[in-house]
C-alpha cells in the first residue's frame, strides 16, 4: 500500500519543510533549466552526428554520440532529482 501511494504523489512534499515557498521555486527552477539544458544539448550532438556521419568525420561522429548519451543520462537524472526531492522530506522524520 505504501509503494501505491508513493507512486501516485508525484511532486514534493514541500508542507514538510520549512520556507516551503522558497523550496519549491528554487527546485521548480533547477529541474527546468536542467531538462532545458540537456534538450538542447541532445538537438545540438543529434545535428553534429548528422552532419559528421554524413561527411565522413567519424572522430567527431563519435564525439557527437557519447553527447547524446550524457544528453538523455542528464534528462534522466534531472527526472531523479523529483522522486529523490521527495524521499528526502518523507525520510526525515525517521531519522
Amino acid at each position: 500500500m505504501r509503494l501505491i501511494q508513493f507512486a501516485s504523489s508525484i511532486g514534493p512534499d514541500f508542507g514538510a519543510v520549512g520556507s516551503a515557498g522558497g523550496l519549491r521555486l528554487i527546485v521548480g527552477a533547477l529541474l527546468t533549466y536542467g531538462l532545458v539544458v540537456a534538450v538542447f544539448m541532445l538537438v545540438i550532438s543529434v545535428t553534429t552526428w548528422a552532419i559528421a556521419s554524413s561527411s565522413g568525420s567519424w572522430h567527431t561522429a563519435q564525439k557527437a554520440k557519447v553527447g547524446c548519451f550524457v544528453a538523455i543520462g542528464g534528462a534522466a537524472f534531472t527526472g531523479a532529482a523529483l522522486t529523490w526531492a521527495n524521499w528526502l522530506p518523507d525520510i526525515g522524520p525517521h531519522l
